[in-house]
């Protein structure tokens, strides 16, 4: 980024590329703290399905109709 590109930034911009400048680092000293996880193989076969179906332009149901079901509400 040219120097007066920096002048030239919101408030937003500049806290985001700050943010984004220390989850690096971060990254780069500690490492990814879930990086040996490992999904069971029946989660990774829903993800996958899902993923297809989100694609396929489906969804799952209804927020409210999960709350109701489950009596969350």
């Amino acid at each position: 980024m040219p120097a007066n590109t920096l002048l030239n930034i919101t408030k937003e911009e500049l806290s985001q590329l700050i943010s984004s400048a220390i989850e690096q680092k971060l990254l780069e000293i500690l490492g990814d703290p879930e990086e040996h996880l490992l999904f069971r193989e029946e989660i990774q076969k829903r993800l996958v399905q899902q993923k297809a179906l989100v694609a396929k332009g489906k969804r799952g149901k209804k927020l409210g109709e999960v709350e109701k079901r489950l009596e969350l509400k």
